[in-house]
């Protein structure tokens, strides 16, 4: 190679991809910002992930040239940033962009003053438009340096008007009707015909489906109920989905889930996997399961490291070509398939419907496994049958291609994402594979991203951890303990969660607003200390934590998590109320858990296994479940057990109706509404 940086010496599939660009690019440490000011130089942050589309355009046009760079180097210094291992710098900068240029995305491109405060930002640029702008910007920093200072303190402190979460001075009460007001406006943006929302490009917005599944359910609303499922067969059958190895793409390009933007990311199919067998558990339908099924063999075959975790996300390109792993030209599908061609055609539309550019083809199914099964004259187990054998021949096909590139970056919070959807999976199942599997990633996470003051790691590669933990690494990792727990009644799992929620009020918490920072008290300062409230694909880091808190609050009657949780979603309901319901759908499912009735299920005795597991497969979305086999100290289940008998005891705020030893007659006592 003619060119190697210093990003030679990191971890990220994605700062590596740069290290032999002819830009001096540096990865994000304070030595290299100490360099920008005792050099006093501009400093440019160009930030993305490995799986971005538009990020590798970029470096191929502008990265990998001579001329951007000899002007780059001259000027800057310049920094690259993994969006994913350092969330809290992209978050910082991509605020100040939004705020500059009214949107943002990846790869996303910001010049600093040499202390880190932004003064301009965009995202994609082409060479010409990039290097003009870059000299524009360098000329004025040694022409006009006040300017620039001016601008960067208005936008630092608009940057930090952002972050702040204003206190709700009004009498704390959360109502039904304040979710209804909001639900009332979402509605007018379904997509009655192809789910999700209307318009593209589409994105799956699993918090969303889960709250609205939960919401439909409790209030017996048939028409969002309707919806949601609707969405979720739409996703199913779309190009979105991978029909022949299964898991899904980040989101399509257009407004039918027809074509995908290829990457596929951990996060994604985590929660798409809890979120279609919590659906399965609300209304079993072979579809659901099937997709279960298929994702996680997808997952396990092609995202698991051997220490035990998961890795992060597959490029959409391979050989330089977007989406070429995945999609057929109808030759090769003839060949593949001979005499069941014509039937494979019908199901997975090989016609003007699935074809996508130059001769390929994306495989979309448009009906339903009843009306597949009528129009090709064969029984609908026939039809699984082919369609099983058809993913098996061109499964195996396709491993004979070239892969899309791999981030082998294994992430804290994206894996506990994954826990989550294995116990998900097996609650629903019943497979212990997908409990065996959930324990081993709970276990990598334990043995390997444990630091020594009993915080976390956000980062593992190559054997090695790094990375202090960010606040959406301890949410989600709590989260998945606590369901590790309800399925094993281990309690060394829940005490775990109890210790990581401490150490975050010790470390993240703003006893100002009762909001967690996003960011450890132990990490390097940057220009804001960020507070994330705001649902996006993933829940806000605030919003699981609140969640997190209120059932913990439970396990171990716990008054400061309780006031902290209710305090956190009461300060939220103005922002809800101005900024609409989707964007804050998890803290609108814990509002449900204060106005419907929430209860907390105790089974204590020998056969509290056995009667946990027909809880689980229930849908049950408006209690905490705590059991135990033996003597537990546990509020919930302190002194209820018994040798000779099992019992289980429903109860709203630890008032409890009469135990009973019938499974049945306990799911009967618990109310939607």
């Amino acid at each position: 190679m003619p060119h190697t940086n210093a990003l030679i010496n990191e971890t990220s599939p994605y700062l590596l991809q740069h290290a032999h660009n002819p830009v001096d690019w540096n990865a994000w440490h304070p030595e290299t910002l100490q360099k920008a000011v005792t050099e006093n130089k501009l400093i440019l942050i160009s930030i993305g992930y490995a799986a971005c589309h538009w990020c590798h355009v970029m470096e191929h046009e502008s990265f990998e040239d001579s001329t951007v760079s000899a002007v780059m180097n001259k000027h800057f210094i310049n920094i690259k940033v993994d969006r994913e291992e350092r969330p809290d710098v992209d978050q910082i900068y991509m605020n100040a962009v939004q705020l500059m240029t009214g949107s943002g995305g990846w790869p996303l491109n910001v010049v600093t003053l040499p202390d880190g405060r932004p003064v301009w930002g965009g995202t994609f640029f082409r060479k010409d438009d990039w290097i003009n702008i870059l000299n524009q910007i360098a000329e004025m920093y040694q022409t006009q340096p006040e300017k620039l200072e001016e601008y960067a303190s208005h936008l630092e402190e608009g940057i930090k008007q952002m972050d702040l979460v204003k206190l709700n001075t009004e009498d704390q009460s959360f109502e039904l009707d304040s979710i209804e007001a909001g639900i009332k406006s979402w509605v007018t943006k379904f997509d009655r015909e192809y789910g999700g929302k209307n318009g593209a490009p589409k994105f799956m917005m699993p918090t969303n489906f889960q709250f609205l599944l939960r919401y439909a359910f409790q209030t017996q609303n048939q028409e969002i109920l309707d919806y949601v499922h609707l969405s979720l067969q739409k996703m199913s059958f779309g190009g979105v989905y991978d029909q022949v190895g299964g898991g899904f793409s980040r989101y399509s390009v257009d407004a039918f889930w027809h074509i995908p933007h290829f990457e596929k990311m951990l996060y994604d199919n985590a929660q798409l996997v809890s979120l279609y067998a919590q659906a399965y558990r609300q209304k079993p339908n072979r579809l659901y399961k099937d997709i279960v099924y298929e994702t996680l063999a997808f997952v396990d075959r092609d995202m698991k490291n051997q220490a035990g975790g998961f890795y992060s996300s597959y490029d959409a390109d391979s050989e330089g070509e977007e989406g070429k792993y995945y999609v057929w030209t109808k030759k090769e599908l003839q060949k593949l398939l001979k005499k069941d061609f014509d039937h494979f055609a019908k199901v997975y539309n090989i016609n003007d419907f699935g074809f996508w550019e130059n001769d390929k083809y994306v495989l979309i199914r448009k009906a339903d496994d009843e009306s597949l099964s009528n129009d090709l004259g064969i029984s609908i187990e026939d039809l699984h049958t082919k369609m099983d054998y058809w993913k098996k021949i061109l499964l195996k096909e396709r491993k004979k291609r070239i892969k899309p590139g791999l981030d082998d970056k294994t992430l804290t919070a994206w894996n506990a994402l994954m826990i989550t959807g294995y116990v998900d999976a097996y609650k629903t199942f019943g497979n212990q594979e997908f409990l065996k599997t959930s324990i081993r990633t709970a276990e990598f996470i334990f043995n390997k991203q444990l630091r020594p003051d009993g915080g976390l790691w956000r980062n593992y590669k190559n054997g090695k951890s790094n990375i202090n933990a960010y606040l959406d690494d301890y949410a989600t990792v709590i989260d998945a303990f606590m369901s590790l727990y309800e399925v094993t009644l281990d309690e060394a799992w829940l005490q775990q969660s109890k210790k990581w929620s401490d150490y975050v009020y010790a470390h993240f918490y703003n006893p100002e607003n009762n909001f967690f920072y996003y960011t450890s008290d132990l990490d390097h300062k940057l220009v804001s200390r960020s507070i994330e409230t705001s649902d996006n694909v993933i829940s806000s880091s605030n919003s699981m934590m609140a969640k997190n808190l209120f059932k913990l609050g439970y396990h171990f009657d716990e008054k400061k998590y309780l006031e902290t949780s209710a305090a956190m979603l009461h300060n939220m309901l103005p922002t809800i109320g101005e900024a609409g319901a989707p964007w804050y759908s998890n803290w609108l499912d814990l509002m449900l858990n204060h106005t419907l009735p929430y209860y907390e299920v105790a089974i204590s005795g020998p056969d509290s296994k056995q009667k946990m597991k027909e809880f689980n497969k229930k849908y049950l979305p408006n209690t905490v479940l705590a059991g135990s086999q033996k003597e537990s100290d546990l509020p919930l289940l302190e002194n209820r057990f018994t040798d000779d008998e099992t019992y289980v005891y429903v109860c709203q705020n630890y008032v409890c109706q009469l135990p009973t030893t019938s499974v049945v007659k306990a799911l009967g006592l618990i109310k939607l509404r």
